[in-house]
């Protein structure tokens, strides 16, 4: 079991940068593909962008790929999320999650934190 707290979110203006971190408690941090989700005002959650254990690969959805980056560092146990160039549509509540395999289906994640607020006017 891993306990996950996002942070970072925040107000930012169209084309501005934020930058998300995930901290993770307990020992399997290490060994667990990690996640980035968000979920906007009346929408379902959908999947941003997901990490292999080991940082050497990892996956974003077409809409932030060139403009997000994750990664991670198994020494601090955090998560980070790097959003440049950000847009009105990228608000949303963003959620870190930890499961076996850097998938994009949420329901193959069994821990999540509790979500940070991104907002970007326009």
């Amino acid at each position: 079991q891993v306990q996950l707290v996002e942070s970072g979110g925040g107000l930012v203006q169209a084309g501005g940068s934020l930058r998300l971190s995930c901290v993770a408690s307990g020992r399997t941090f290490s060994s667990s593909a990690m996640g980035w989700f968000r979920q906007a005002p009346g929408k379902e959650r959908e999947f941003v962008a997901s990490i292999v254990w080991n940082g050497g690969h990892s996956y974003y959805t077409a809409s932030v790929r060139g403009r997000f980056t994750i990664s991670r560092d198994n020494a601090k146990n955090t998560l980070y999320l790097q959003m440049n160039s950000l847009k009105p549509e990228d608000t949303a509540v963003y959620y870190c999650a930890a499961g076996p395999m850097p998938v994009a289906d949420a329901e193959r994640y069994p821990n999540w934190g509790q979500g940070t607020q991104v907002t970007v006017s326009s």
